[in-house]
C-alpha cells in the first residue's frame, strides 16, 4: 500500500467518510447453558453477550473495553465463528458467514483472524518458530517449500524478529518477542481482519507500547481492520478510532476515541475514565473527580432487570428498575445506553 492511499484510508476512518462496512453484527447473542438436577438439564443460561449490533469500518481499529467478565473475549469469538452465536447476524465482507458450516466457513478463515492474549499459552512449544508461522500456509495455500520459507523470513522481518529466529522454538525467547511471533503467525495470510484479544496484557509495560506501535506500522503497511480487546483504558487510546465500552454482555456507549475520552456519558465510562491517572499537563486542567463504583460486576446468569448497570450507579432511580435502555445516539456518531440521555 502506497504511503498517499495510507494517508486517505487513515483520512477517511477518521473522519467516517464513505468507509466500506467490513463486518457488521446485529442483534449478538452468545448464552451457554447451566446445567443443573440428576438429568443434568438447562436450569438456567449465563448471558455472556446480550443483543449487540455495531459495524467495522474497513481499516480502522474498534477498541472494545470494560472489566473481566464483561463479555469482551466471548464476542471477538462469536465474531470468528470460533463460537456459534445464539441469535444474531455476522455480515464479513457482505457475506453472511452466521449458519455456515465449516467446511463453508474455511475459505474465509485467512481473512478473519485473531491475536490472543498468552502468547506462550498460543504456541506449540514443540514446533519451531517457522513451522509454528507456516503452518497457516500449509492448509490454506498451495505453495512450494521455498515460497512457504520467503515468506516466513519476510514476515519475521515485518514483526522485528531476526531471520535466523526461524529455528529457535519458542521458550527461548522473552515475553515481547512471543507476542512478535503470535502476530506473524496471524498475520502470514494476509487478512483483512484481526481480532486483538488483550494481546499485551501479558506484557511489561515498557514492552507493551513497541508491541503496540508495531501493530499500528503493520496495520498502516498491510491495510488492516483490528478489532482491539482490552481492559485498560491506556492501550485503547493508544491503538484505536473508535471505542465500544461494554459492560454485563452489552455495549453501553460507542464513540470516537476523542468523544469518548474527552467527553464519556455513561456514568460506567466515567468512572472507568476517573481511574486512569493523567500524565498529560494539558489534560491535568480537567482531571477528573474520582468515582469509586459499589458491589462487583453482577452475575451474568442472573443479571439486574432493566438497566443491568442501576446496582452500581450513583444515578439510578425508579425508571432504571423497570426498563432496560437501548444504545441510541445521542449527539452525531455517538451512542450511549442510559436513561439520563432519555
Amino acid at each position: 500500500m502506497t504511503s498517499v492511499k495510507k494517508k486517505k484510508l487513515k483520512d477517511a476512518v477518521k473522519n467516517n467518510l464513505e468507509n466500506e462496512i467490513l463486518l457488521y453484527a446485529k442483534n449478538i447473542k452468545k448464552y451457554f447453558p447451566i446445567k443443573g438436577g440428576i438429568l443434568k438439564r438447562t436450569i438456567n443460561q449465563l448471558k455472556a453477550v446480550d443483543d449487540i449490533s455495531f459495524h467495522v469500518y474497513e481499516g480502522e481499529t474498534l477498541g472494545i473495553v470494560g472489566e473481566s467478565g464483561s463479555g469482551k473475549s466471548t464476542l471477538g469469538r462469536v465474531l470468528l465463528r470460533l463460537l456459534h452465536p445464539t441469535e444474531g447476524q455476522i455480515i464479513f465482507n457482505s457475506v453472511d458467514i452466521t449458519h455456515l458450516k465449516n467446511r463453508e466457513i474455511r475459505p474465509f478463515r485467512k481473512d478473519m483472524q485473531i491475536i490472543f492474549q498468552d502468547p506462550f499459552a498460543s504456541l506449540n512449544s514443540k514446533m519451531s518458530v517457522e513451522e509454528l508461522i507456516k503452518e497457516p500456509l500449509l492448509i490454506q495455500q498451495q505453495l512450494t517449500k521455498t515460497e512457504r520459507r520467503k515468506k516466513v523470513i519476510d514476515m519475521l522481518e515485518k514483526v522485528g524478529l531476526r531471520t535466523t529466529d526461524r529455528m529457535k522454538y519458542p521458550h527461548e525467547f522473552s515475553g515481547g518477542q512471543r507476542q512478535r511471533i503470535s502476530i506473524a503467525r496471524a498475520l502470514i495470510m494476509e487478512p483483512k481482519f484481526v481480532i486483538c484479544d488483550e494481546p499485551v496484557s501479558a506484557l511489561d509495560v515498557s514492552i507493551q507500547s513497541q508491541v503496540l506501535n508495531l501493530m499500528k506500522d503493520l496495520q498502516d503497511d498491510l491495510g488492516l481492520t483490528y478489532l482491539f480487546i482490552a481492559h485498560d483504558l491506556s492501550v485503547i487510546k493508544h491503538i484505536s478510532d473508535r471505542v465500544a465500552v461494554m459492560y454485563l454482555g452489552r455495549f453501553v456507549e460507542l464513540a470516537s476515541k476523542d468523544d469518548i475520552y474527552k467527553k464519556p456519558l455513561h456514568p460506567y465510562t466515567q468512572a472507568l475514565l476517573s481511574a486512569v491517572p493523567v500524565i498529560d499537563h494539558d489534560d491535568s486542567k480537567q482531571k477528573r473527580e474520582k468515582i469509586i463504583l459499589k458491589g462487583d460486576l453482577p452475575n451474568p446468569a442472573d443479571p439486574p432487570s432493566g438497566c443491568t448497570f442501576r446496582t452500581r450507579c450513583p444515578h439510578a432511580h425508579e425508571r432504571c428498575i423497570s426498563e432496560r435502555p437501548d444504545l441510541v445516539e445521542i449527539e452525531p456518531d455517538h451512542y450511549v445506553a442510559c436513561h439520563l440521555y432519555s
